[in-house]
């Protein structure tokens, strides 16, 4: 099968970048004696999960119980890094520690005291980080309050505390700011595992990292696990932060030229369904992507179907009709939960059909 057989729009992605992506995490992780927990959000599919598994990784994490009972088959380690909240979701994720060792996040008693009951009830046990609220302002207690919670966590039956968690997502680009912020994240996380060692609490597991701050990991005293995702495909956000570069882009979604309905610019057949509606995590110009054969065109608005492209500053602007482009996404996790299935392709050839088996595994 060659790309030419492939009906747009499609996810193309590049094996050779992939590996080369797969490669230099692995190596890094070992490197700097972190345990590696790969984010299955971006790939949401199996066999990659058994790759980074074959290239040195200890487990895998996602969001989601529905994901979790996905990748359950694949790894021996899964983390949840999700508080998991309802009767039906817990009795699921007790079915899921039958299969694989669990460990769930959380940040409040409330989230704690359900999980205990169900595997008091399913007679099992369940890792437990607690989660700190680093910076980013999304779940997580105060730092100040973790160690009270990570406390009562420890008195619950069927739990067992490992550590703590965070996610540096308030870190999005790697300039001078960015720098110092890693600098203070070092400081806030050593200070963390300094208190739970003088409590008397575990901090085996002391998981945090994000694609963008991870070539930084080794930076953050005390952080012991890294969990990134997006760094086995990559995305026109990464670039822009400056954790990689264009060439490291392994995904890129394949569209066709369907209109040209004036002069300066044309409409390819990926919308909002396609790509998503994400913009750019470092703000700047309204786009959703990077036209690879035109950087200098301006993809700027989408309707579900529709993609508007304007050329009028672009280095060429004579397209036509049936001709196809790849485009980089802004954010690739999205785009890959908007499609059922991805091509796995080596120059023209494509090797490899996966189907994005995770996909709106959202419960």
């Amino acid at each position: 099968m060659r790309i030419t057989d492939i009906e747009t729009p499609a996810i193309l992605i590049d094996l050779d970048i992939m590996e080369a992506n797969l490669q230099r995490v692995a190596q890094y992780a070992h490197r700097h004696d972190l345990r590696l927990r790969p984010h299955t959000k971006t790939h949401k599919i199996t066999a990659l999960g058994k790759k980074q598994l074959d290239l040195g990784a200890a487990g895998l994490t996602v969001a989601k119980v529905g994901e979790a009972e996905i990748m359950a088959g694949t790894t021996p380690d899964l983390l949840i890094a999700y508080p998991v909240v309802g009767r039906s979701k817990l009795e699921r994720l007790m079915a899921v520690t039958k299969q694989t060792e669990v460990t769930i996040s959380l940040d409040s008693i409330a989230v704690a005291r359900p999980l205990s009951d169900a595997a008091r009830a399913a007679d099992t046990e369940i890792n437990v980080l607690v989660e700190a609220d680093a910076g980013m302002g999304r779940v997580g207690v105060p730092p100040a309050e973790l160690v009270d919670l990570a406390k009562a966590v420890s008195k619950l039956p069927r739990l067992k505390l490992r550590g703590f968690a965070f996610y540096p997502g308030h870190i999005k680009a790697l300039d001078d700011d960015g720098r110092a912020q890693i600098g203070k994240l070092s400081y806030l996380i050593d200070s963390l595992v300094k208190e739970f060692k003088a409590a008397g609490l575990p901090a085996d597991i002391v998981s945090g990292g994000s694609t963008p701050t991870l070539y930084h990991s080794h930076e953050v005293a005390g952080l012991n696990e890294i969990r990134p995702g997006t760094y086995i495909f990559n995305d026109r956000n990464t670039v822009e932060c400056g954790a990689c570069m264009w060439d490291d882009c392994a995904a890129t979604i394949l569209v066709t030229v369907v209109s040209t309905p004036r002069p300066g610019h044309m409409v390819i057949d990926g919308g909002s369904k396609t790509f998503s509606s994400d913009r750019l995590a470092t703000g700047g110009e309204p786009t959703f992507g990077l036209i690879r054969e035109v950087p200098g065109a301006l993809f700027h608005k989408m309707n579900e179907e529709h993609g508007y492209v304007d050329l009028r500053r672009a280095e060429r602007q004579d397209f036509e009709v049936g001709e196809r482009l790849r485009v980089i996404p802004n954010h690739i996790c999205v785009a890959m939960n908007l499609h059922e299935q991805v091509y796995g392709i080596r120059g023209d050839s494509v090797e490899q059909v996966w189907k994005v088996e995770a996909r709106g595994k959202l419960q």
